[in-house]
């Protein structure tokens, strides 16, 4: 599913209050809940938590859209006039992740996930 944006990705510095209240906003608990990550799934879509996110850059939550090839389209947003904030890296079990700025700083994510 090329291009469909299927999570968003909040920086937290505070990650147990915030998973506490994305907790019972959602009515479920998180399915991965580590130092670096906490994600919850709420209708085949992701809402996570980086408590690094602000070191990333991420100035704000972040929407991230699956597609079927992660460094071509990270080339092209390039070529399109974003600038590169992380190139494409595995966070873990193959998904890869990027994200770039556009003109007014809001980050566009890419994900591709095996």
């Amino acid at each position: 599913m090329s291009g469909e944006i299927r999570t968003l990705i909040y920086p937290v510095r505070n990650v147990e209050h915030t998973k506490s209240l994305l907790a019972l906003a959602l009515g479920a608990e998180p399915y991965v809940d580590t130092p670096y990550y906490v994600g919850f799934q709420s209708n085949g879509f992701e809402v996570g938590l980086d408590p690094n996110g602000h070191s990333h850059g991420m100035t704000g939550p972040v929407p991230f859209a699956e597609v079927a090839d992660i460094k071509a389209t990270y080339d092209r947003l390039i070529e399109g006039g974003a600038d590169g904030v992380q190139e494409p890296k595995d966070v873990g079990q193959g998904k890869l992740v990027a994200s770039v700025k556009d003109a007014d700083g809001n980050m566009i994510g890419i994900m591709h996930t095996p």
